[in-house]
């Protein structure tokens, strides 16, 4: 009988200590996924900031990038 209450308590402990441990890292991992997601607002500023630069510079020298484009093209020579 006594062998089986200190086996019960010492799966009752060894139980506590796993919640313990377990609680403890997922907590580290939630705190470093928080600060690993970034700057969402400042990269979809970047994003949206540049396709605006290329818009406008892609309408204001539309036939020279297009004339480049065509002569590095026809430039390549291959099998």
């Amino acid at each position: 009988m006594k062998n089986i209450r200190s086996l019960q308590s010492l799966t009752a402990s060894v139980a506590a200590s796993i919640t313990v441990t377990t609680h403890g890292v997922l907590s580290r991992l939630e705190r470093r996924a928080d600060r690993e997601r970034g700057d969402v607002p400042g990269w979809v500023l970047i994003t949206l900031m540049t396709a605006g630069l290329v818009t406008i510079l892609w309408s204001l020298a539309a036939t020279q990038l297009t004339a480049l484009f065509t002569r590095a093209m026809n430039s390549v020579t291959g099998p």
